[in-house]
């Protein structure tokens, strides 16, 4: 009998190579010749344990074609020529290209459901009417949109942005000289970028020179997850400019703003801040020359930061040199866990008609330092601390506030001895916030150099955008050193994170995830829950990257457990989930201030931690 011709052996032998371990019928529809059979191949040999392939992390393999694959480019600017093709076909979180003027100039408003776009000089010099843009950009993964020289030198003209970029995940949105020289009119930002992850905004000479117009920013960014908003010479030469920051950033988790000459050399401004950065997670804030040179401008803080956990707060040169200048901070700084604010160059300058009052402030760990001797009135200044203030004792009234402290979500942190069968519990939102995206195969992300700048370049996520310094973030937080008993990597390839489980843990290893949100947010029982064996772990956290990048660490002395997740509504006996949780049996390194204390109590070194591990997460353990 003749042989078998050599190209149907090796089609064979590729088919048996790619038979997943007891199931052998799986291996028809695996393509020998993809990213997901290479990686196939290579679990089967680093983990020989003839166990399951996790289909959550299969999921997660390039799509890639081979022949693509096979001819992805080496150096980077090849690699961005070829971007579009690429990020289509690699599933990868990549910049979509923004709109061209001319096609905006060709449309009128109202704009909704519009996204990506560069308006550059529409409106300018227009008369009455209005412009509102609705439902832009939502649910985008990367948003870019540019508002260059928008309604320059109108007249009485009202623009609004609603439910504007919400839902995104990398938001970018440039605002510069809009509405420059326009005399009246009025805007309005609401619902702005809400529930965004990193949102990037920045207003640049906003309302420059402008006459008589007001501005409103209302429900900003709200739930945004970190993120920055700046403000450069917003309102700066402008006449009877009248800006309102109402529940501005409000439950949002370390989202900074930074205000930079804003309103300066400004005449009769007229600025409020109410309700900004109520109950969010360590905010900051930072008012550099704020008003400076101005002429009889008032500013209003009222409700600033309260219920807030920690939080970071600076004023730099605020109303330097102004002339007849008013600011009254009343309620400001309530926040639950003591933040600090720094007020450094405070009102001074030549003229001395201005009027700064704290009225009710209950702000701790406040620094004043070298700010206007008069002018400056403290009623009721509840600072618990008063390091380094100048202001005299019976200024300051100090009072001793207590203040209920900022928690995290519910059920997100909980004791080991609630992972019992029958017991109730609220189940945290365990849904995965990030942009979907797979893996780069492994040999074609070691062509792109782990570096901000190289990822930068190849996926055209230029620094100041909120892409480029999400990636940024990510190279920085994979450069630090580790933690006192941590072993940490940052993984690019499904490959790699194999590798070091491997490394860490031995070959006879199993992964698991929790299998699906179910129950999220809402309270839960608890089934069956198995495993609890105090072991190392190796746990494995998405990064927000162009591609799939995982952080994954060591963790000591830990019990990972599984349970069914039940329904805890009347009948209560139906499964609803198989939820995955991590128990932290050494906490000492962690700090006090950390969000499983303020919710559970306790400290570090003394109480052990668990949480659930989220959709996108994993956690490897020895096989049992």
């Amino acid at each position: 009998m003749a042989s078998p011709p050599r190209p149907v052996l090796t089609a064979l032998l590729l088919a048996l190579l790619l038979l997943p371990p007891g199931n052998a019928s799986g291996a028809a529809s695996v393509n020998p010749f993809t990213a997901k059979a290479a990686f196939i191949r290579y679990w089967n040999r680093k983990v020989p344990n003839n166990r399951p392939h996790p289909a959550f992390f299969v999921s997660k393999l390039s799509p890639l074609p081979a022949a693509d694959a096979a001819s992805f480019p080496s150096s980077l600017p090849d690699i961005r020529a070829r971007l579009p093709t690429l990020c289509s076909k690699a599933a990868l979180l990549c910049p979509s290209s923004s709109g061209s003027e001319s096609d905006v100039a060709a449309r009128k408003g109202p704009f909704t459901g519009y996204r990506d776009a560069n308006f550059t000089n529409y409106g300018s010099g227009a008369g009455a009417g209005t412009d509102g843009f609705k439902n832009y950009s939502p649910d985008v993964n990367i948003a870019g949109d540019s508002f260059r020289r928008y309604g320059r030198d109108s007249s009485a003209r009202a623009d609004s942005f609603s439910t504007y970029e919400a839902n995104g995940n990398v938001v970018t949105a440039n605002f510069t000289s809009y509405a420059g020289g326009a005399t009246g009119g009025s805007g309005s930002f609401t619902s702005y970028a809400a529930n965004t992850n990193v949102p990037e905004s920045r207003f640049t000479n906003y309302d420059a020179g402008a006459n008589g117009r007001s501005r409103g920013f209302t429900s900003y960014s709200p739930e945004a997850n970190s993120g920055e908003s700046s403000f450069s010479g917003y309102g700066k030469s402008g006449n009877s400019l009248r800006e309102t920051f109402t529940s501005y950033g409000n439950d949002t988790n370390t989202l900074s703003s930074g205000f930079a000459n804003y309103g300066e050399s400004a005449n009769g401004a007229t600025d409020t801040f109410t309700g900004y950065g109520v109950e969010g997670n360590v905010p900051e804030n930072t008012f550099r020359s704020y008003g400076a040179g101005g002429n009889a401008g008032v500013d209003t803080f009222k409700g600033y930061r309260d219920g807030s956990n920690v939080g970071d707060d600076s004023f730099a040169s605020y109303a330097k040199g102004a002339n007849g200048g008013a600011a009254e901070f009343e309620s400001y700084g309530g926040s639950a866990n003591a933040g600090s604010v720094g007020f450094k160059g405070y009102g001074q300058g030549t003229n001395r008609n201005h009027e700064i009052g704290f009225k009710a402030y209950a702000g701790d760990n406040t620094t004043f330092k070298a700010y206007a001797k008069t002018g400056v009135d403290f009623k009721e200044y509840h600072n618990t601390l008063a390091e380094s203030t100048t202001a005299s004792t019976s200024e300051q009234q100090q009072h001793q506030r207590h203040a209920t402290k900022w928690s995290p979500e519910p059920g997100k942190f909980f004791r080991e001895r609630e992972l019992v069968a029958g017991n109730r519990m609220p189940m945290p939102d365990i849904r995965d916030k990030m942009p979907p995206r797979a893996f780069l195969p492994r040999d074609i992300a070691r062509k792109i150099p782990f570096e901000a700048s190289a990822v930068s370049e190849a996926f055209g996520a230029p620094p100041d955008t909120a892409m480029g310094k999400a990636v940024a973030s990510t190279v920085a937080e994979c450069e630090r050193a580790p933690s006192r008993g941590e072993t940490k990597r940052c993984a690019t390839s499904a490959e790699d994170v194999v590798d070091f489980a491997v490394e860490m843990l031995g070959d006879d290893i199993v992964v698991r995830s929790t299998a699906s949100t179910a129950g999220s947010g809402a309270e839960v029982r608890l089934g069956d829950v198995t495993g609890g064996k105090a072991a190392r772990a190796v746990s494995c956290h998405q990064s927000l990257f162009p591609y799939l990048v995982y952080y994954c660490h060591s963790v000591p002395k830990a019990r990972v457990y599984e349970a069914d997740i039940m329904a805890a509504d009347a009948g209560g006996g139906r499964k609803i989930n198989r939820g995955v949780a991590i128990c932290h049996l050494d906490t000492s390194d962690w700090s006090p201030s950390h969000g499983a204390f303020v919710l559970l109590g306790g400290e570090p070194g003394k109480t052990e931690v668990c949480h659930w591990i989220f959709e996108g997460d994993m956690t490897w353990t020895a096989a049992d």
